[in-house]
């Protein structure tokens, strides 16, 4: 009998939860009997490199398994690579499977999006076609929550409730300086084709606050004359006004807004615009026609690497699906990805389900139409009531003098 080793990699932009996957992967591997699990360092293109390390050197104990958790971004670091389409390239997929083979590899794990679900289906389908034994299970992970056949995602509630904390901070700052002046704040938040994170700034309308007045997602064309007649009506009522806009909202012929103000040049390996300054055109816009102040507030990066407004049903369900890969492939699935089915919503209940990958990479999964107003302007109840169990709970760091405390790699 040969080892019974596992190998697990992280894909794409981080969370704040996405290392509670990855040690859901190493705590079930474990019990479960596999000899060594090893972790391919900077995904799929760090592992064509050879760059792997045994966990069992950085994960010595429950307390390391307990701080992992609470770190965030990938403890094994990321990539963005897109593997070629298997007739285009057999070599690269022959060098793949001869590390798999000379570690001693039963089972490959990855924790990604959409992107990296792609990765599982090609992986998988050459395995199938050339007689390999390996099985290839995705884990999913991603703050936009645009992954479909799953409920939602590890990292997006996290990430929402950052979003709703810091709009409701963000309401109250405007609030506080507004006397005798009008101010407009235009909030930016992640999300290319997917507004399901601007769509949580609505979590800030709460009994304390009015939450944000305006809210426009990528899934509808945003008209910028609408917009502005919006924002003039809005200013004969209140004095400070927030908007919540998505990176990637575009206008009616395509364009994206921020492409308006020169960005959007820098292309990735799948072909995505990187989206930045939507906000600060809109503000410059603004500011330009009505002549009040404006400012312009990017959550950024913060939106998926703020461990410390981690959400515990957040926490909890990462770990749960990275187990049910390690289980999935230990009883012999392959080609697929675990999903999140939501089992009840009072008392809200979840548990891990699988699908076949294909059925997943590269589709979409985008807020739909009737959780937006009839303007397009705002969300419904329902889309409140789909988000506000997945923000529920705290995973408090472990403070050092001060500050969280996270797990770091030791190479």
């Amino acid at each position: 009998m040969g080892m019974r080793n596992i190998i697990v990699g992280q894909s794409g932009g981080p969370t704040s939860v996405i290392n509670s996957s990855l040690a859901g992967v190493y705590k079930t591997a474990i019990e479960r009997g596999f000899d060594k699990v090893y972790g391919m360092l900077h995904g799929i293109q760090g592992f064509l490199d050879e760059q792997y390390v045994d966990l069992s050197t950085q994960i010595h104990s429950d307390m390391d398994i307990e701080l992992l958790k609470r770190t965030p971004s990938a403890f094994l670091g990321s990539c963005r690579y897109k593997l070629p389409e298997i007739h285009e390239d057999m070599e690269i997929y022959e060098k793949i499977f001869g590390i798999l083979d000379k570690l001693e590899i039963e089972a490959f794990i990855y924790i990604g999006g959409n992107d990296s679900m792609d990765t599982i289906k090609k992986l998988s389908d050459y395995a199938i076609v050339k007689g390999h034994k390996q099985k290839f299970l995705g884990v999913p992970k991603t703050i936009d929550n645009d992954l479909a056949l799953t409920d939602h995602t590890p990292g997006f509630g996290s990430a929402a409730k950052y979003i709703g904390a810091s709009t409701k901070e963000v309401i109250r700052d405007a609030l506080g300086l507004t006397y005798k002046k009008e101010m407009i704040t235009i909030i930016e938040v992640m999300g290319r084709n997917a507004g399901w994170l601007t769509g949580a700034t609505a979590l800030a309308k709460t009994e304390e606050c009015e939450g944000p007045d305006l809210i426009y997602l990528p899934e509808v064309p945003f008209d910028i004359d609408v917009f502005l007649s919006k924002i003039k009506d809005l200013l004969k009522e209140k004095k400070s006004i927030i908007v919540a806009v998505s990176e990637g909202i575009k206008l009616p012929d395509g364009r994206y807004v921020c492409e308006l103000s020169g960005g959007g040049d820098y292309v990735d390996a799948f072909g995505h615009k990187q989206l930045t300054g939507t906000a600060a055109y809109l503000a410059n816009f603004l500011g330009a026609e009505i002549g009040c102040k404006t400012r312009a507030v990017e959550f950024s990066t913060l939106q998926r690497s703020a461990s410390h407004m981690a959400s515990r049903v957040d926490i909890n369900e990462a770990f749960m699906v990275g187990g049910a890969a390690v289980k999935a492939a230990d009883e012999g699935d392959s080609g697929k990805m675990v999903v999140i089915d939501r089992v009840s919503d009072d008392p809200y209940m979840s548990a891990a389900g699988i699908y076949d990958v294909h059925k997943i990479a590269n589709n979409e999964k985008t807020v739909p139409r009737a959780w937006l107003n009839k303007t397009a302007d705002y969300v419904t109840e329902e889309f409140i009531n789909y988000i506000e169990p997945l923000i529920q709970g705290d995973y408090p760091p472990f403070m050092v003098n001060g500050l969280p405390q996270h797990l770091v790699l030791k190479k």
